[in-house]
This record gives structure tokens, sequence and C-alpha cells, in this order.
């Protein structure tokens, strides 16, 4: 059987079933007509919506939602919003142009910042900063690297020893690292249903809606959904990887799937140990390790794993979270999750999105690569300029363009063969 165009996950999103019921809004029924139509209710859709409603206050504007804001992939990240530019862009040879995204990036974290404080939207944003920290050669290189770049762009950070982390974050586990303070924390469920609930009014939020096909046929496109058909001169585009599933990328992105644990609430006693500070997140240095974070409600995080194009089985892989954890934190008592659960995010063979004009009246943004609060953002609110014909920055020239791909099989091999290299690589992250 073929796969859906749309995630179907096994599992509750764990940052969603922590907060109180939300009034889910009607799917759309039957045939319409829109002026802007706009797959995926995530930070990339709501972004472009808002500002489609902005270029064009008169405009009917659709965002279509395959299942329900804050159980979709924008709600199932573990909550960094970073204000710079990933490790994976960090070659000091960059400086210049990844200035450029930088101040792109930024404006779009003031706009959300912004967002967040004129709607007051619980979601405990706080710029806590981030932690990059290895506790092996490979990861170490890597954060050397990370730090040349730092320099290079005259950004602020502190080198950290090992006790310096212990007495940070409670941990023995990593021989060195770093703290930049150019990241907000975020409970990113909280934050997408918040966004989702004070949309402009011209906006229509249809969730339960998902997208099963497009066609354009003269001027308009359409798109098939369970119970409607919309008609519209302008459709974007921001599913993510679930694009290619629409006929649209096939051969630059891939879904990738990753696996979280966010555990109970912990006891004084063990937050105690945990140290000094209470609130944190920790990025690893190298790309198969694992994501950390400690909650304001005294949970920890943990993200890591990866399943190409499917999703595997959660119990399963809540087993090797837990083993995971328990390395970082041997004297932890038993570990009681409240949620593991998994997420799809769009990868690309270069780091670089998918973005821009497909076809005539098409926008797509796909293969964010992680960080797709913030960037996510910003393509958004950028691809709806494109498609009204507004001035826009060069994001192909200054974020990269999506590689080509071979086709599977050989891609699945290839994937295989070269995860199977990085997971030797960097075992002592994981």
């Amino acid at each position: 059987m073929n796969a859906p165009p749309y995630p179907d996950y096994l599992r509750r999103c764990g940052w969603n079933a922590l907060l109180p019921p939300r009034r889910i809004s009607e799917p759309l029924n039957g045939d319409c007509d829109f002026d802007v139509a706009i797959v995926g209710a995530g930070y990339t859709g709501l972004a472009a919506a808002r500002r489609c409603a902005e270029l064009a206050p008169q405009a009917r504007i659709a965002v279509l939602e395959a299942s329900e804001v804050g159980e979709g992939n924008p709600g199932r990240n573990s909550g960094f919003m970073l204000d710079i530019a990933l490790a994976g862009d960090s070659e000091p040879k960059h400086v210049e142009r990844l200035t450029a995204c930088n101040r792109l990036i930024d404006g779009a974290m003031r706009e959300l910042r912004q967002l967040v404080q004129e709607h007051v939207i619980p979601c405990d944003l706080v710029r806590d900063g981030t932690y990059r920290a290895a506790a092996g050669d490979a990861g170490v290189r890597t954060l050397r690297k990370y730090r040349d770049f730092l320099d290079a762009a005259k950004l602020p950070y502190e080198v950290l020893d090992r006790s310096q982390l212990r007495e940070r974050l409670g941990t023995e586990f990593y021989r060195e690292g770093l703290y930049s303070p150019h990241c907000y924390l975020v409970q990113p469920a909280a934050l997408i249903r918040g966004l989702a609930d004070h949309l402009p009014t011209t906006v229509t939020l249809s969730e339960n809606t998902p997208a099963l096909a497009i066609d354009r046929r003269g001027g308009n496109w359409t798109v098939r959904t369970p119970k409607a058909a919309i008609r519209t001169p302008r459709l974007i585009l921001a599913n993510n990887a679930f694009s290619k599933r629409l006929g649209i990328g096939r051969s630059r992105v891939v879904a990738m799937y990753t696996f979280a644990a966010l555990t109970e609430p912990l006891g004084p006693d063990v937050l105690q140990a945990l140290g000094r500070r209470t609130s944190w997140g920790l990025l690893p240095a190298h790309r198969l390790g694992s994501t950390l974070r400690r909650t304001a409600d005294g949970r920890l995080l943990v993200r890591s794993l990866y399943g190409y194009e499917n999703e595997a089985d959660n119990e399963a892989m809540g087993s090797k979270l837990e083993q995971s954890l328990r390395r970082r934190y041997p004297r932890l008592p038993r570990i009681s999750f409240a949620g593991v659960w998994s997420g799809a995010t769009g990868f690309t063979l270069n780091g670089a999105p998918l973005w821009g004009r497909y076809a005539r009246g098409l926008y797509v943004s796909a293969g964010c690569n992680g960080g797709g609060i913030v960037k996510g953002t910003l393509f958004g609110s950028r691809l709806a300029d494109l498609a009204y014909g507004r001035a826009s920055p060069d994001i192909p020239a200054l974020f990269g363009a999506a590689n080509w791909m071979p086709p599977e099989p050989l891609r699945n091999i290839g994937f295989r063969v070269l995860s199977g290299v990085e997971n030797y690589r960097g075992r002592a992250e994981m």
C-alpha cells in the first residue's frame, strides 16, 4: 500500500498531551474557491498565511491541516528556536553569507516574539541559550569547527569543560562543550496552537483536512481532500517532506523520522542532582547524537534515533531513548516517560531547502533540515512575498538549493551506508 501524502502517527504528541483541550476547526466540505490555498498549518504555512493577509487584506485564504494543530510535525519538535545558523552551516569561509542569513532569521524571531506577546500565548518562551557538547573524538572535532565559525562571525560563547558541564547540567557524560546565548526555548505544541488560534480573520483554518492530490487546469490549481475540492490561483505547499507525496520534490527531499521521550516531573531530590540550571537545552555536536532538554516544570526530554521514510515502533524506540538518557544520568531512579513519540521532518542531501516558485501559481517550501520554527517562519513569509510578486531576499542564494538525489532503491541503500558510517563515527554521542 502506498504511504499517505501526510503523516499518520502511531502515538499522540507528548508536548500536546500536556495542554488543555482546544476547539478544533471543522474540515472543509464540498467544492470551494479561495484566492490562496496553503497546505500545512505549521510554522511555514501560518507565516505564509499571515503575510498573504497583510499583502492582500481582502483575499480569501485557506490553510489546510492534515491532523489537528499541535498533533502535527510542528508540535513534535524539541522546542529549540535558534536565532543563528545551525552547526551544519559553520564553515568560517561562509561567514559573510551566513551573517546575511542570520539577519533574516533574527527578523523572523522578532516576529514570533511579538506575536507571543501581542496574543499572550502561554508557551514558556524564554531565551535560555543552548549548549552543544561532545563525548567522543568525532563530536569534539565538530564542536571545535563550530567554535571556529563563532570566532570568525564574532559571536559570543563560553567554552565548558567536563566539570563545568556537570555543574550546570548534572552530567559527566560529555568531554567538552560550549554555551551560546543565541537560542530561545519553547513548548512547541503550545506555540503552534497559539499562532493558529490568532490568525487574521480572512484566513480559514481547516483541520483534519489532508491534501490528497493537486492538479492544475486552466488558470487554477485544485487541491483534493477527503470531502472537498479547493480551487485557487495561488497554491503554497508548506507541508515539508510530504510535498513529494503530492508529486513535488520527489528527487530532492526525504522524510526522516526522529523519536523523542519526555519524563514525568522529577522529584526535588533528583532535580537537585541535575545541575544548577533549571531550564536548558543541549544539541549534540555530532548529527546522530542525542538532543536533551530540561523543562521549567522539572522534566527531561531526550530525542535521538532516525527512521528513513517510515515510523518505527515507538515502544522499542522508547527503550532505546531510556538507555540514552541513562548513559547521561546513570544515577537517575526508575525513569517514567509521560510520552514517547515520533516526528517527521524533510531532509535534503546538502542540507539546503527546496524553496520558491515551482510552476505557475505553485510555490513550495520543503526540506527544512531541522530548525524549522524560526527558519520556517522566515521561509513562509518570504514565499508569500514571492506569490504576490513582492521583492524578496534570494533564499536559494543565501540558504542554498536542494541537490538532486538518486532514485529508490539507490537512495535507501545510500542512506543506510552513510548512516552506518556516521553511526560508527558518532557512536560515543548516542
